[in-house]
């Protein structure tokens, strides 16, 4: 059976494999305590910052439903980790006033395992699945004529003495998330009747969630402090309290105080191997390694290979934001860096 659970479960393997960096936007073990991650989520969806488009219709669908004392449609939150779908999945069954359920896809390996979450939900509950897209297709064929119909369709037996059971389930959400959408297949996606894209947040959003992150934890952050950590959080708000509470750690060990100005946001950044543009030293060995090759398209094995790192994990966490700023370009015969990354690396030298 799988785990319900409030805690976020990650079986991402690749995370204990290798060394943790601060600027991933993947959770990490320390974020995955109940008390650790609750701590800094808004309670309401007025609380909740930056989305604004994306809170408006989810305004207006909940009052919808909560006037034709409907449960909500099904929805499916799409974006980059660590953008806030899991927190808006709590607080639309808050507005509900009802239970949110999570479970993750890779934990519902069998048929039944799915049977038993739905059956185990209320009239009008919530069942979040994280990572939706890594349903499987059996698992995944059960849950069609259960976000449809309200129902289970079930084969018992086999040959000729195989008997086809109906049970009927409450009318419940399905509230699914993915940072794949082109995995999730047509028919799955299709019956999701809100289906929204998490955006990257703004400097200033990072800064106000920085700032009210910083209060509830008693840490006198500057103006310009937060500032510079809502700069370098790569838009992920899960980022920029990461690196909150790094700074806070080495202020409160190294420096013995609870007074974070931007001149100690900097050392502890630099103590971190973090520079003013949030890249840490993945990503500079990345650039310096492309920077070698005297502008000549790179594959990305062999890249892997130069760097003892994982390919997919190149290409899926540390190429992304290396792209977004334009240091990085893909190109059919290889990795290029751009003029702004080799004027970045030879800028650096032996800085770190």
């Amino acid at each position: 059976m799988a785990i319900i659970s409030s805690n976020i479960d990650d079986n991402d393997s690749s995370l204990r494999k290798r060394e943790l960096r601060l600027v991933d936007s993947k959770i990490i073990p320390e974020e995955k305590r109940k008390n650790n991650i609750n701590f800094a989520r808004p309670i309401t969806l007025k609380e909740f910052i930056g989305q604004e488009q994306l809170k408006s219709a989810l305004r207006i669908a909940i009052d919808a439903a909560i006037f034709r004392k409907e449960p909500l449609e099904h929805i499916l939150f799409y974006g980059q980790p660590g953008l806030g779908k899991t927190t808006l999945a709590f607080l639309i069954a808050h507005e509900m006033n009802t239970k949110c359920k999570i479970a993750t896809a890779p934990a519902i390996e069998r048929p039944r395992d799915i049977v038993g979450l739905l059956l185990g939900l209320k009239e009008g509950e919530v069942l979040f699945i994280d990572e939706i897209h890594r349903l499987n297709r059996l698992t995944e064929e059960l849950l069609y004529s259960a976000m449809e119909d309200f129902r289970l369709d079930l084969t018992m037996g086999s040959n000729r003495g195989a008997r086809c059971r109906t049970i009927n389930l409450p009318r419940f959400t399905l509230i699914g998330a993915t940072t794949k959408l082109a995995s999730i297949s047509a028919p799955l996606r299709d019956r999701f009747g809100i289906s929204q894209k998490i955006d990257f947040y703004s400097y200033d959003e990072l800064k106000q969630i920085v700032v009210n992150f910083s209060r509830s934890i008693n840490l006198n952050l500057d103006n310009e402090a937060s500032y510079d950590l809502a700069k370098i959080s790569r838009g992920t708000p899960r980022i920029a309290l990461r690196l909150l509470r790094r700074v806070r750690d080495y202020a409160q060990v190294v420096k013995k105080t609870n007074e974070v100005s931007v001149n100690l946001v900097k050392k502890a950044l630099h103590y971190y191997k973090i520079d003013e543009i949030g890249l840490d030293s993945l990503d500079r060995k990345y650039l310096s390694f492309l920077n070698q090759n005297n502008n000549i398209p790179t594959g990305l094995d062999s890249i892997a290979a130069g760097l003892g790192d994982d390919s997919s994990m190149l290409e899926f966490v540390v190429e992304p934001y290396l792209i977004k700023i334009g240091f990085l370009a893909r190109t059919p015969r290889g990795r290029l860096i751009t003029a702004l990354g080799k004027n970045y690396i030879d800028s650096k030298n032996d800085n770190f």
